[in-house]
Formats: structure tokens, sequence, C-alpha cells
């Protein structure tokens, strides 16, 4: 059985769904699965071009057009401006994803106070102010679903990105509190952990074909994974047959060792 039959998903049908980050990469993969399986998608990227040619591409054969919200996280009267538009769209919020992410590299004698908050900016505020402005629309919705994306990264002891591995372990944490809270509205909040995820713009930024084969080595599974290989757990945490998730997070890094 696979999640990828939409069959099987119906639920997601006319549902309300927003994706932060949705305009490339992980994100996008998510953006159109939703979509795919007939749910009412809302994503929001700050890259403008990008976000305007996927949602234009998936409208002509979704079941629902693909809404895009052009906004800066940073920004809290954007972020906020952004969800509400995002919410309008897609007339609720059922499930939210938050994958918006900065994984820029950066070494210890080099950061700055200043660099050090714009990281956390996009890696670790918006999870909260995101959440807090759909809360009213998810509220709304029976048996909600928030979905935050962290990282295995802050786990391995990597030393070239402690800014984004701190708020990477923070998501954790902030999963865990708003579970805590909202579960009695039964809103649900877990957290997905990707390994290394060949994407584009990993492939020109960082990863090189050396640095991709030595990680499938220390996989169990010994191919790379794609942003693809987030579509399924996504699925799942989103729909009733995790109804009884919360609080949890998830690793998919095809058994790293």
């Amino acid at each position: 059985m696979t999640l990828k039959n939409s069959e099987q998903l119906s639920e997601f049908a006319d549902e309300g769904i927003l994706i932060t980050g949705g305009g490339s990469g992980i994100g996008a993969s998510l953006v159109e699965a939703f979509a795919e399986h007939g749910a009412k998608v809302a994503f929001i990227d700050i890259n403008e071009a990008a976000g305007r040619k996927l949602a234009e591409t998936l409208s002509l054969r979704t079941r629902h057009p693909v809404s895009f919200v052009h906004a800066d996280l940073r920004d809290q009267s954007q972020l906020e401006r952004a969800v509400a538009d995002a919410a309008g769209a897609t007339g609720g919020i059922k499930v939210l994803i938050n994958n918006a992410a900065w994984d820029d590299r950066h070494d210890i004698d080099t950061v700055t106070s200043d660099y050090w908050d714009q990281n956390h900016a996009v890696n670790l505020k918006p999870v909260f102010f995101v959440t807090q402005a759909a809360l009213p629309h998810l509220r709304q919705a029976r048996g909600a679903s928030i979905i935050n994306f962290s990282s295995i990264s802050y786990l391995l002891n990597m030393g070239e990105l402690p800014a984004y591995t701190a708020a990477k372990a923070g998501i954790v944490g902030l999963t865990k509190s708003l579970a805590g809270r909202l579960g009695r509205e039964d809103i649900r909040v877990n957290a997905v952990l990707p390994g290394m995820i060949v994407t584009e713009r990993q492939k020109q930024l960082w990863l090189t074909d050396d640095s991709i084969s030595q990680t499938v080595a220390r996989q169990c599974l010994k191919r790379a994974l794609t942003a693809e290989d987030l579509v399924g757990p996504c699925l799942f945490l989103a729909s009733s047959a995790s109804a009884a998730m919360t609080a949890q997070t998830i690793i998919i890094d095809g058994g790293l060792l």
C-alpha cells in the first residue's frame, strides 16, 4: 500500500493546507503532493519568481488552484498578512507545515550578533509566529495537524552551522511545548527531522558527488534521499492515520549510522 494513491488519502480533498517555504526543494514537493490529493493548498515563500511559477504550473492540473503568497517571514507584519491571505485563499487551515529554513554555513569565529538574530529569524521565530497566526483557523478545523521541520544536524555535532543547529534543536522543544498546550483543543503537533536530502540547492551550494557518496555509505539505505522522501511522512502526520500521535519526532535519514 502506498501513500501516493490519492484514494487512500481522500480526507485531504477540499481541506486547507498551508506550507511555508513551499517554492522549492522539500516544500515544493509537499505543495505538489497535497495539491494532487485534492487539497486547497497555499504556500508562502520569499522567492516570488519561483513561487509564482510553481503555483501556475500545478494549478493547471490540480482540483483547486494552488495559491502562492509572497512574504519575508522575518517581518512580523508580512508574516501575519501572509497567513491571513493564505487562509482566505484556502477557506481555512487544517494542516500547517512549518518548512521554511535557511541552512547557510557559518563559522563560530565569524558569527556576529546580527547574523545570529537573522538566522533565528528565519529558522526558529516563524515556526512559533506562523503557528500563532494560524491558530484561529486551526481551531475551527476538526483534528488539525501542525508539522514542524527540524533536522538531524543538531544530533551530529556538525560544527559548520551552530546557529542553524541551535534553531533546529529549539524546534523540537517548541514542538513538544505546543503539543502540550494545543492537545486539549484537538490540535496535534509533531516534528520531522530529515537527514541529507539531495536537492538542487544543496548540490549547487554544499553537496558534491563525494560528500553524497560518503553519507550514503553511512546510511542503512544505500541511496541518496530526495525531497519526495519527505512526502509520505508528512501525509501520514497530516492524516487521521496518525490521529493519536502528538509531541513526537520522526527521523527520515535512511538509517544514518
